[in-house]
């Protein structure tokens, strides 16, 4: 079984959630965050992924 997690933006605070991931832009629920392409950045504040923390 996957293990989904989520992720917060710590310029902004959004969440990436791996469940629901973000359809606006093409990712699947589903898709992880290790998964997600390099070119993606935050929807809430454009700052890229590297910008992300896992949420315990």
């Amino acid at each position: 079984m996957i293990e989904y997690h989520k992720y917060q933006c710590s310029a902004c605070g959004y969440i990436y959630d791996e469940t629901e991931g973000d359809p606006d832009v093409g990712l699947a629920p589903g898709t992880l965050f290790e998964d997600i392409p390099e070119g993606w950045g935050c929807p809430e504040c454009g700052v890229d992924k590297s910008f992300f923390e896992l949420l315990d």
